[in-house]
């Protein structure tokens, strides 16, 4: 069943905790006797109730072990009937107080209220009894119990006792508080005690032997009995204060050593102190935040409603001076009407993040949320998306859901919704590989009329349905979409299907609507896929469709168009004239001009064509084509023309007869002013011939228009002097746009200036650079032996006894003379000169070595 309520029933935000009842053993417990304080190990449970029984569980609430305290003074489990210690226990039936467990949860503690205190081993046969004349409200054992150096606890009435373990095995007692009421509660983490009286909160430093601190109970006019205080340490150093509706929470921190003098070496600080709505029954913590246990009182303005209300447990975030709740759910456990805030407990596993809440009657466990929650929450919303996508990314850690079962249960909702769209675009996903279910699909839309929907969305790969299964679409489609029809055929593999049946299908539709464009081209393409090309092409033709040309191309037809040449030109003469030029191999230009003879404008376009890429291929046909240009003279461009017959001059007498009489270039030119008014194409025709007569016949004939002038303005700064122009331009003259074409005139010009300095500065550097190289070459050594001469005397540039001193004269120009053949010097004193090179004035010829010896 359900055991929490939320504060809102209908609230969109999810819920943190969930809830389960403990059944099996409590519940059996439970009928008879009443819980009266438990506590929590990794490893079980640990019970006391209010007729002095304390039971080991299990997680799941099977009971494992009991003791209780019976008239013989013996605490023994029923179960194995196996004695374990022998006790002092005048009375049959006590409350346990509490129940205290070290961290191995080999030994445990219990109090009770006849005064009673019990510490023994679970697993061994040591033990520890005590009876108080009042009675114990608290037990603790020291975390490390089990090991020997840590055999403390302590435990507490009217003052808190310590209790420890000596060298000689014996316990040795002492007073750690008194004086201010009964201790109501107590834990201990690592060496830090802290217990609660009926003043306030005391924390006892066990390593250092100091209390280190008092924290006051606030709202005093409580009774501590009714409204006990609620201790939890959320790690070594954070103490949880829960007390009426206050909550503090406290963090005991080292003094700064300079600071101590006389005072204990730890102090405690509140970091976050706030008021809460109700009384506070339990506390534990939750990473950052809180889980609390509220008693909810009755309300004294509706005495007749229910006596007392739900208890709450509530997540909350702690602030320094108050609190921000972030979920709050009211319990629904057994008897709650008959309960009191004293009478509920909250104890936590730390492990696992479990909270368990401990009523008379009921014990509930609280538990986080894992993703299998959340997406049973999600889809309890109908967040369908958001528990696929939740189940997806979590896949390997979910449990009890199934990524396949929510998917269709988002598509199920999806089609009671209507939106059939969206619920096909998701079978891709969700079905994913497994044909059995995606024919499942296809039949459940087809039942609702909804096959187009799920059409597009079909697998199509390697993994496929059973042609049937598209069959039966396409004959849907067909049916009542013609349209929808051919983008199915064009989309889905042809193999997808039996093309025969579908081909048949059409040609039935095609009997009814013999000239429907859609039909015809969809059974195009199935004739294509179905390798019937003739029967394609021949559909094509007729509805002059574009794929045709790819379609010859693709699978080459070419031996199937040699008949329908003039179909396809009059379809796009263009492309076809191109198709029948690229492949000449295949169809011959006998062939082509064979078919086109009934056609001369066709033809004129073919040859004119065929002219332009090779003027021999058509040779024998050049005669004919002179008259299909007379006949299409109105339509044909006259520059081709122009082409045409001053290309090849001599290929025909008739030609040069048309190039002297008809199509001169002046005449061209003319034509071109005159009957096309173009100035920009007779700038082009001028520019192509580079003729400067033409260039003047152009000016002189737009000399009078300004649009002309302009044209010209903007376009002959390059070819022709602009100022030739502007000088015969009549005064007064308005002209469109002259200043941006005085602008681009300077702009040509400063172009031509820049190009010219540029050529200029690379002259200049090139002439530097070979005069540097000339230098060098002229400054290399020479070398003089026998076999050089003097240019005078014609001996022997070295004499034959090289002892003797001799002196020779090298120049530039690698003549060489004997010092005493050398003419005297010239007019520039102290330079020679070569009487050779000066007299055939090859420029000056220096000495650059005289050598003596």
């Amino acid at each position: 069943g359900v055991y929490f309520l939320n504060q809102e029933e209908d609230s969109e935000e999810e819920p943190k905790l969930k809830y389960e009842r403990l059944f099996n053993g409590v519940t059996e417990i439970l009928q008879k006797d009443a819980a009266s304080c438990m506590t929590v190990h990794d490893k079980f449970l640990a019970l006391g109730t209010h007729f002095g029984k304390v039971f080991l569980l299990d997680i799941q609430g099977n009971v494992t072990q009991r003791f209780e305290i019976v008239s013989t003074s013996i605490l023994y489990s029923p179960t194995s009937k196996k004695r374990c210690h022998d006790i002092v226990s005048p009375q049959s039936s006590v409350k346990i107080n509490q129940i205290s467990l070290d961290e191995s949860g080999e030994h445990v503690g219990i109090c009770s209220e006849d005064g009673k205190v019990q510490v023994f081993g679970l697993y061994t046969r040591e033990g520890f009894h005590e009876n108080f004349d009042c009675p114990i409200k608290v037990v603790a054992l020291h975390p490390q119990f089990t090991k020997s150096n840590y055999k403390q606890f302590v435990t507490g009435g009217n003052k808190l006792l310590l209790y420890e373990k000596n060298w000689l095995n014996r316990w040795k007692t002492s007073v750690l508080h008194e004086g201010e009421g009964s201790i109501t509660n107590v834990q201990w983490r690592a060496n830090l005690i802290a217990w609660a009286n009926n003043v306030g909160v005391k924390i006892y430093d066990i390593s250092t032997k100091q209390r280190i601190t008092n924290v006051l109970r606030d709202n005093v006019s409580l009774r501590p009995d009714m409204y006990p205080c609620s201790l939890c340490w959320k790690d070594n150093t954070t103490l949880i204060v829960g007390w009426g509706t206050s909550i503090k929470i406290c963090v005991v921190k080292e003094r700064n050593p300079t600071e101590m003098r006389d005072l204990p070496s730890r102090y405690v600080e509140i970091v976050s102190a706030f008021e809460t709505e109700f009384f506070i029954s339990g506390l534990a913590p939750l990473a950052d935040q809180l889980v609390a246990l509220y008693f909810v009182k009755e309300n004294p303005d509706h005495m007749d409603e229910e006596f007392c209300a739900r208890p709450r447990l509530d997540i909350i975030q702690p602030l320094p001076e108050s609190c921000e709740e972030i979920s709050s759910d009211a319990l629904t456990v057994r008897n709650f009407k008959d309960n009191e805030c004293r009478d509920y407990r909250l104890v936590h596993s730390e492990g696992e993040s479990l909270f368990y809440i401990i009523s008379p009657k009921d014990i509930v466990v609280a538990k986080e949320r894992d993703q299998d929650d959340h997406i049973d929450w999600l889809l309890a919303k109908k967040k369908y998306e958001e528990a696929l996508m939740a189940a997806e990314i979590s896949f390997k850690n979910i449990k009890r859901h199934d990524v396949q079962k929510i998917g269709m249960s988002y598509i199920n909702h999806l089609v009671e919704k209507g939106d059939y769209d969206s619920a096909a675009r998701k079978c891709q996903k969700v079905l994913g590989k497994n044909m059995e279910l995606w024919e499942n699909e296809v039949y459940r839309f087809k039942t609702i009329g909804q096959l187009k929907a799920i059409s597009q969305y079909l697998p199509r790969g390697d993994l496929r349905l059973r042609p049937a299964i598209y069959e039966m679409i396409l004959h849907e489609f067909l049916r009542t979409d013609y349209e929808g029809f051919a983008t199915l055929i064009r989309e889905w593999p042809g193999e997808l299907y039996n093309n025969n049946a579908i081909v048949q299908a059409v040609t039935d539709h095609l009997k009814r609507d013999p000239t429907n464009s859609t039909l015809l081209t969809t059974l195009a393409e199935l004739y294509t896929y179905d390798q019937r090309y003739d029967r394609a092409l021949e559909i094509y033709l007729r509805l002059r469709h574009k794929d045709v040309y790819q379609l010859i191309h693709k699978h080459n037809l070419f031996s199937s168009i040699e008949d329908k040449i003039v179909l396809l030109m009059d379809f796009d003469r263009e492309k076809a004239v191109d198709m029948l030029l690229d492949n000449e191999d295949k169809i011959s230009v006998n062939r082509v001009v064979e078919e086109l003879a009934d056609r001369p404008e066709l033809l004129h376009v073919y040859l004119h064509k065929l002219f332009k890429r090779d003027h021999h291929k058509g040779q024998k046909y050049h005669e004919r084509q002179i008259g299909l240009y007379a006949e299409d003279s109105t339509h044909c461009p006259l520059e081709k023309v122009q082409f045409f017959t001053f290309l090849n001059p001599n290929t025909h007498p008739n030609f040069l007869k048309v190039n002297q009489c008809l199509f001169s270039y002046l005449r061209a030119l003319q034509m071109i002013m005159e009957e096309l008014e173009d100035v920009d194409k007779a700038i082009e025709f001028a520019k192509e011939q580079d003729d400067g007569e033409l260039w003047e016949d152009l000016i002189s004939y737009s000399i009078d228009k300004p649009p002309f002038i302009t044209g010209l303005l903007n376009n002959i700064g390059t070819h022709v002097d602009p100022i030739l122009l502007i000088h015969r331009i009549k005064e007064g003259m308005e002209i469109p746009n002259l200043r941006d074409s005085l602008v681009k005139i300077l702009q040509d010009y400063n172009l031509q200036i820049l190009l010219r300095e540029g050529c200029k500065k690379i002259l200049v550097a090139d002439s530097l650079s070979l005069l540097q190289k000339m230098h060098r070459t002229q400054m290399r050594g020479v070398r003089v032996d026998e076999e050089n001469i003097c240019e005078s005397c014609h001996a022997t540039i070295l004499p034959s006894d090289m002892a003797k001193p001799f002196g020779v004269v090298v120049f530039h120009c690698r003549h060489m003379f004997h010092k005493e053949c050398l003419p005297s010097p010239g007019t520039i004193p102290g330079v020679q000169f070569c009487n050779i090179c000066s007299a055939k004035r090859r420029g000056p010829g220096s000495g650059i070595l005289e050598m003596k010896k």
